[in-house]
């Protein structure tokens, strides 16, 4: 299944079969490389919350499993780009100005995408794996989250299945990084969304449909 230039897409996050972040944005390409897609500033989307307001990072993680959820409905803040390697347990973002200056990559540690298509809707789903990687444009990085994922990683009801393999995909990003090797050689980060595409405003019919995987 090859995405067309242009076509509106879903990316979505899941714990176990909660559904709890999902963006929505256009693809840029698709090939044998993965699959880049662009979500503009303001763009909508949701992020789990517990019922009573709080954030995620708001409630002890041992409740978390247990309290009742609600979506935070706020805009999406900030231009990226989002690319999905085919097969990587990580994906890569494009962070920019609002004058289209890049400003950083982030390393987004997660389960191999999957693809779904449901007749006009098409979408990748995955499981955030919480530890992620900053680099700066001259390829300077730092691990962020490690403490939470070595804490979160103690418990059962964690989303995440195999911590090796977290590692072994954090391990294969950084190596790139550091080589300077695509995706951190530069491409793309002089991207232009295409001036026809318009800043959705609601998310498509069917955005909450079941997983995936």
């Amino acid at each position: 299944m090859t995405l067309a230039h242009g076509t509106p897409v879903l990316r979505r996050h899941f714990e176990h079969k909660q559904l709890t972040r999902v963006w929505v944005g256009h693809v840029v390409s698709d090939d044998e490389r993965g699959l880049l897609m662009w979500i503009a500033d303001g763009s909508p989307s949701r992020d789990v919350i517990a019922a009573d307001g709080r954030r995620f990072d708001e409630v002890p993680f041992t409740e978390w499993g247990r309290t009742p959820k609600a979506f935070d409905e706020s805009p999406w803040r900030g231009d990226a780009l989002m690319f999905h390697p085919v097969g990587e347990g990580f994906s890569v973002w494009w962070f920019f100005t609002a004058e289209h200056r890049f400003r950083m990559w982030y390393v987004n540690l997660e389960r191999p995408a999957v693809r779904w298509s449901d007749g006009p809707l098409t979408g990748l789903d995955t499981v955030d794996h919480d530890i992620d990687v900053v680099v700066t444009p001259d390829r300077h990085r730092e691990w962020k989250d490690e403490e939470l994922f070595a804490e979160f990683i103690r418990h059962d009801h964690y989303w995440v299945e195999d911590e090796a393999a977290v590692r072994a995909a954090g391990a294969k990003a950084v190596s790139l990084v550091d080589s300077g090797s695509f995706p951190f050689d530069g491409s793309w980060c002089d991207f232009r969304p295409d001036p026809a595409w318009p800043v959705p405003t609601s998310l498509p019919v069917g955005w909450d449909r079941p997983r995936a995987f």
